[in-house]
């Protein structure tokens, strides 16, 4: 598990990561302290640090699987570096985002190429990831879905405080969909790690947060 403080976890994760890419020294330092500071807003409850270390975790569980360990690992700390509750783009930005920092850095085009397919397919639109990285990437996204119950249920609680300022009803409409739309997958998870392990805990949790939201409806 990631340390009860994710920065003294990410900061070294982050210079280990870049070293990959030759020496980009205080470049690279710039370009991590503006991420700290956006995954630090205010309106992130689940979308900020600890998802990122949390997801970082699970990265390097299926690193073995992996042909590209350095993208996935910049896919995390990018796809959701821009994120607004009601927009519908915010993956698009993003990768735009890792765009304009990394390329500063010298990392070639394409890897940037890359890593812009790989944030694109944190959207979750029900498409097949598109090799194994896409898979480790997504899986990792969505590992929180197979935590334990108080686990999850912080999580669970963490989305509905980013979106505070939707009325019950709306949410309660919005999220069930959501969760319905996982739920109606084949698998949740594509790596067979996460499949072996974490999909019945997956399954139980979004059909237990269903049922919570079924019942406060009533």
């Amino acid at each position: 598990m990631p340390p009860s403080q994710p920065l003294a976890f990410l900061a070294p994760a982050w210079v280990r990561l870049l070293s990959r890419y030759d020496d980009v020294g205080t470049a690279a330092r710039a370009v991590f302290d503006r991420l700290i500071t956006r995954y630090s807003e205010p309106h992130r409850h689940h979308h900020n640090l600890e998802h990122i270390a949390e997801m970082l975790q699970v990265v390097r569980g299926l690193e073995h699987l992996g042909s590209d360990i350095g993208a996935i690992e910049l896919a995390v700390w990018f796809h959701d570096a821009v994120y607004n509750p009601r927009a519908t783009d915010n993956e698009e930005r993003s990768a735009e985002l890792a765009t304009s920092e990394l390329r500063p850095l010298g990392l070639p085009s394409e890897l940037l190429d890359r890593l812009t397919l790989l944030i694109l397919a944190t959207k979750h639109s029900g498409a097949e990831p598109f090799d194994i990285d896409s898979a480790i990437l997504v899986d990792a996204d969505l590992a929180i879905l197979s935590a334990d119950e108080l686990r999850y249920d912080r999580y669970a609680e963490a989305i509905r405080r980013e979106y505070a300022r939707v009325s019950d009803a709306d949410y309660r409409a919005g999220r069930s969909a959501v969760l319905r739309n996982f739920l109606a997958l084949p698998r949740i998870y594509h790596t067979a790690p996460m499949f072996e392990v974490g999909e019945a805990n997956a399954r139980a949790n979004l059909r237990r947060e269903l049922t919570n939201l079924d019942r406060t409806e009533m």
